[in-house]
Order: structure tokens, then sequence, then C-alpha cells
């Protein structure tokens, strides 16, 4: 019996992606919809719980972020920014804000080169589901014009 083309290369792609990657993959809607569906609400559920655990201490119980975030504190680094749309993460991609979760943020990967930051790495602590669900909640709480806006931004980087 002969495997169908289309079986086997989307077995392959399977394959490729297991892994880190494999949420994201899971996680996706139709081509033209974001990676992180901020509309599945056992996700944002998830997400909510998750983000009240580890990420609420430094970014604020309602994602205002840290008092003058923009302004360096006496020790150089910056203060933990805020998640709502007065900040700067819709401005990034679904797959630089899973990397910063997971791996802090990563000078000349994820920050400029030599930068500095509090951030610490998420990725021995949260499984990849709760880090995808943290900012499907934190997608969730953005009004429809940002939510499309970070969305391009999202499908300007995957092509």
């Amino acid at each position: 019996m002969k495997i169908p083309k289309r079986i086997w290369i989307s077995g392959l792609a399977g394959a490729a992606i297991f892994g880190t990657a494999a949420i994201v993959y899971f996680a996706m809607r139709p081509a033209d919809a974001t990676v992180i569906d901020p509309t599945d609400r056992t996700l944002v559920r998830t997400g909510k719980a998750v983000y009240a655990n580890y990420c609420a201490s430094c970014h604020g119980s309602s994602l205002q972020g840290q008092p003058d975030w923009r302004k360096r504190m006496p020790n150089g680094l910056l203060p933990a920014p805020p998640h709502d749309e007065t900040g700067h993460t819709w401005h990034h991609p679904d797959e630089l804000l899973i990397d910063i979760v997971k791996n802090g943020l990563v000078p000349g990967r994820t920050a400029p080169a030599g930068y500095a930051s509090d951030m610490p790495a998420y990725g021995g602590i949260l499984a990849d589901e709760e880090i995808v669900a943290v900012l499907a909640y934190i997608k969730s709480t953005w009004p429809p014009d940002v939510l499309k806006a970070q969305e391009k931004v999202t499908r300007q980087q995957r092509n």
C-alpha cells in the first residue's frame, strides 16, 4: 500500500516541529490567524492563573507593569514593562514572545547586544503549554485594534 505524499509530508512536518514548537503548532488556527489564540477560553483561563502565579509580581496584577518602566533603575536595568495595550508587548510576534518567556531576554537574540534584564527564563519552570496560555491571556485583554496590529506583526514575521 502506497502512502499518499501529502500524508507522508504531513508526518515529517509534524515530527520536525515536535517538542518545543509542538505547542505553537497545535495552538495555530488557519493561516490567516495568529499562532496563539486569545479567544480560546480554556487557554486564557489557564494563562490567567499562570500569570497570577509567575508574572504579576513584576508585570502587575492588571498587566500594568512597574512604575516608570521606560526609565532605568539605579542598577541600570529597566523595570518590568506593562503587557496591556500601553506597553510594547503587542509590537512583537508570537514566536519572539514565546522565546522571551522561555529563555529570558537574551542579548543579541531577543534583546539588544549587551542588554541586561531581570526577566528570568521560565523554560525550566513552565511547560510550553503554560507559556502559550500566559500569552493567550495577555492577548485576550488587548482591544481589537491592538490585537489586529499584533496579528499583522506575527504574520509578517512568519513570511
